[in-house]
């Protein structure tokens, strides 16, 4: 089965090309290269010893999207191209939604016009806001407190509006936590540019000495020690659960949402503490201001992607740092 991947050159696009590759399908990799390097893909190709067909084209550009359909049989496509930053997002709306959004329409298009019917999509915990009650299940309301998380609940919206009206159509939506870690080779993992916006990369950036402190947002939180509890996932086995749930929609004609975490809350001290333990470094920090949109606590409740997908997540919070950390050290200015 040959599948379409968008964004398959970012963090969580080459991992899952990775396990993709694993597991006996072929890929075919398009990405924009805006916020990501060809060399994921290239080491992914070293790793299975294979040709990857790729294409640098932005998935608005129908008319560059249709010629790669044109050429290659695809059967199913995973969608990771969209733009990430909550905090950009609030500066850029109108680059967020024109992007994210208009990505996701010409995809489905593209895909209506070459009867491909079996869709997966990128979504992220985001959609469930200020959740109250933890942990999170996926049938409470979406409550998008920014431009991005906003973005993903039109997209999952638009994309059940076109299942209802396609027939045999397979769609997928897959609502991330927070992904971490890196592949045990320590050939690809997450290389963010300028300063990172996520967690560990800050972290492993510090450890390895290229970033002088981590800044903490927030330590005042009602948690244990104050800082934010959030549902650390490794970024393999959020790949795998994407290989699950593809093998699920395209067995029968259906809509799937599904939580990708491991259930267990970590507070961003907990995660400091950890990736101490693992680096050997000292990782210095300074509490500062919470950021726009933070919430407290978030962790997933995990029990309909155990059930349905036959999935879940077994690396500890130990393991993740680890794999981050070897990646880091293997790679200390990153693909370049």
């Amino acid at each position: 089965m040959k599948i379409l991947v968008s964004g398959a050159t970012g963090y969580i696009g080459s991992h899952t090309v990775a396990e993709l590759i694993n597991a006996g399908f072929k890929v075919v990799a398009v990405d924009n290269l805006t916020n990501s390097s060809l060399e994921s893909l290239k080491r992914v190709e070293k790793l299975f010893k294979c040709k990857i067909p790729f294409y640098r084209l932005d998935i608005r550009n129908k008319s560059a999207l249709k010629k790669v359909f044109d050429k290659h049989s695809i059967e199913a496509v995973i969608h990771f191209a969209g733009l990430k930053s909550v905090n950009e997002s609030i500066l850029k709306p109108v680059e967020y939604y024109n992007n994210n959004l208009g990505g996701t329409f010409s995809l489905i298009e593209v895909m209506k016009e070459f009867n491909c019917k079996i869709f997966l999509f990128s979504s992220s915990a985001s959609v469930y806001g200020n959740p109250q009650s933890i942990p999170i299940k996926e049938n409470v309301p979406l409550s998008g407190s920014n431009p991005y998380s906003r973005s993903k609940i039109m997209i999952e919206q638009y994309l059940q509006d076109v299942f209802n009206t396609s027939d045999n159509y397979c769609l997928g939506i897959l609502r991330y936590f927070n992904p971490i870690g890196a592949h045990k080779s320590g050939l690809i993992g997450e290389d963010p540019n300028d300063i990172p916006n996520n967690l560990i990369p800050f972290v492993s950036q510090v450890a390895i000495g290229k970033i002088k402190k981590l800044y903490i947002f927030g330590g005042d939180y009602e948690t244990p020690d104050g800082t934010g509890i959030r549902d650390y996932i490794h970024v393999v086995d959020l790949a795998i659960g994407h290989i699950k749930a593809l093998q699920v929609i395209m067995k029968k004609p259906q809509v799937l949402i599904a939580n990708l975490g491991t259930g267990k809350g970590h507070s961003v001290l907990d995660v400091v503490k950890a990736f101490e333990k693992t680096s050997g470094r000292k990782i210095p920090f300074t509490i500062v201001d919470r950021r726009q949109g933070d919430i407290a606590i978030s962790y997933a409740d995990c029990n309909h992607a155990n059930k349905v997908l036959n999935w879940k997540a077994k690396y500890k919070l130990d393991e993740m740092c680890e794999d981050a950390w070897r990646w880091q050290t293997l790679n200390p200015k990153g693909y370049n």
